[in-house]
């Protein structure tokens, strides 16, 4: 019984098939071709975004440890103005300590900030400039207290 079923239903749609014009057939060719084709891009733009991916995982960790770099030069930098500011004889005032103070907490800020990003993946143009902007005037900063300090 279910050949006969089968049988059946394979005759009618060799009757369907026959039944459709030739002009049908194209657009039905031309239809499962552009079915195809889009599928295809879909693919291939799936397969770019992966790509972007694992490379600004790559761009990242190279990011992160040029920065971290920076930040324990920065950490240096201060405790050698600490040092400093503690010796004996310094005539370094309570306005000196405290902008000490702020350029620790600053850096710690930006030890805080790279590792978050690493856990939120926020957008990496926007955070790479904010980033870059706020250690670059960190640095600065440092370089010009220090140049002071030598000055006095």
């Amino acid at each position: 019984m279910n050949r006969l079923k089968a049988i059946g239903l394979l005759l009618a749609l060799v009757l369907l098939n026959s039944c459709m014009s030739n002009d049908q057939k194209k657009e039905d060719a031309r239809n499962k071709t552009q079915t195809a084709l889009e599928n295809l891009n879909t693919a291939q733009n799936n397969e770019n975004k992966v790509t972007q991916k694992v490379a600004s995982e790559e761009e990242f960790k190279t990011f992160k440890l040029e920065s971290e770099l920076k930040i324990k030069n920065n950490e240096v930098g201060i405790a050698k103005l600490k040092l400093k500011m503690n010796k004996p004889g310094s005539a370094l005032d309570e306005v000196y300590a405290r902008r000490i103070d702020s350029l620790q907490l600053k850096n710690q800020n930006l030890k805080t900030r790279i590792g978050n990003y690493e856990k939120t993946h926020t957008d990496w143009g926007k955070f790479k400039s904010d980033f870059n902007r706020d250690i670059n005037q960190l640095g600065k900063t440092l370089k010009s207290l220090t140049d002071e300090h030598i000055k006095k």
